[in-house]
């Protein structure tokens, strides 16, 4: 019978493969090789991301790494955009077209207008656009339009995103400095081509190193790919195989870390749409129930800063500025201990410092609901 983990493992497990029970020496390209990148889809929240996890980073680390193009932002898992090594841009893209493919069947808002189009002169004449310079969604989809003018531009640039490794180039995401969304291929950027030979076991592998021990459906709500059973399945004698105490089948990597469950998790800032709480059918493990509601029940789509407290999530916060300076505010969801709110008191003033570079700062705490 395979050996059972507990919630708590699970939860240990999560934050060493994340880099959270304690800050590392990493290198910002080798974390986020390591995370198998970082979710982006607003421009800032991976600097947030990597201070909470690395000694000693500074913003000027990840805007140089995306100014020389050694890291990109570009839709992968889920569709989203995310920021990855430059060398993981070339092989995830190519493995994840099957969820664009099937995102331009089945997206409300333009599998009409896109049903009659003919996909691959799209996808040609973008490319070719893109290649003169980088462009904006607005500007490509104009252009598209002078060729289907009976299409809506909006629907031709969704369709070149889908069809195409489309990254957004710098300054866009580059810490203070501001920029568009720009695009341009991967190939182009990068001067390579993309790597046809990477395999979904590839995939599977990367995934259960920064987020395992995991089930078939963690690593499908992950990747947004589906029918991935059988990848694991072929997989299975390289793999360690669990059960969770609800009688779940997971698997990992033999030699990953999976800690004690009494290892002590210090309070931790997490950014804004963080893969720590996105990457997971079950995200019991570190998401309790009535923190998911509070979570994922923020207007429009917003995903909050969140506090974890003893590796959970048990608030969230966010920093207003303003004239008289930077204010964060954390809301708990439940009353911190006096260890753990020093705690957070002192996290909170370095996190305002490298965010706004202000020593001074006002900590404000609201008031447990």
């Amino acid at each position: 019978m395979p050996d059972t983990l507990g919630q708590r493992a699970l939860n240990r497990a999560l934050l060493a493969r994340q880099l959270l029970l304690r800050r590392t020496k990493l290198t910002p390209l080798e974390a986020v090789r390591h995370l198998c990148g970082l979710q982006a889809q607003a421009p800032f929240p991976p600097y947030y991301g990597l201070w909470s996890r690395l000694h000693g980073f500074r913003p000027e680390h990840l805007g140089q790494l995306l100014l020389d193009r050694q890291v990109v932002r570009i839709a992968l898992m889920r569709g989203t955009v995310h920021l990855v090594a430059a060398d993981d841009c070339l092989w995830l893209r190519p493995l994840l077209q099957p969820l664009f493919d099937r995102d331009m069947r089945t997206n409300a808002a333009y599998k009409k207008s896109l049903a009659p189009v003919d996909l691959c002169a799209v996808a040609e004449q973008a490319r070719a656009l893109l290649a003169e310079e980088p462009r904006t969604p607005a500007a490509l989809g104009e252009q598209l339009a002078r060729v289907w003018p009976d299409t809506p531009a909006s629907a031709l640039a969704h369709a070149a995103r889908g069809l195409l490794p489309l990254v957004q180039v710098p300054p866009r995401a580059v810490w203070g400095r501001s920029g568009r969304t720009t695009l341009a291929t991967a190939e182009d950027w990068l001067g390579r081509p993309l790597e046809r030979n990477a395999s979904l076991d590839d995939l599977v592998l990367r995934y259960l190193a920064a987020f395992g021990p995991a089930s078939v459906a963690d690593v499908q709500a992950w990747s947004g790919l589906t029918r991935l059973g059988e990848v694991v399945d072929r997989l299975r004698p390289r793999l360690r195989v669990f059960r969770t105490e609800q009688g779940r089948e997971v698997f990992d990597l033999p030699e990953a870390p999976r800690p004690d469950p009494a290892t002590p998790a210090p309070p931790r800032f997490i950014a804004e749409f963080d893969n720590l709480l996105l990457s997971h059918a079950d995200r019991t493990r570190v998401l309790p129930e009535d923190a998911r509601k509070r979570v994922f029940g923020v207007p429009n789509g917003v995903f909050p800063g969140t506090v974890l407290v003893d590796g959970l999530v048990r608030g969230s916060w966010r920093i207003v500025r303003s004239r008289a300076g930077a204010t964060l505010e954390v809301e708990p969801y439940g009353r911190f201990s006096k260890k753990d709110r020093d705690a957070l008191e002192s996290a909170g003033a370095r996190l305002v410092r490298f965010a706004v570079g202000e020593d001074a700062c006002d900590i404000r705490f609201a008031a447990v609901a």
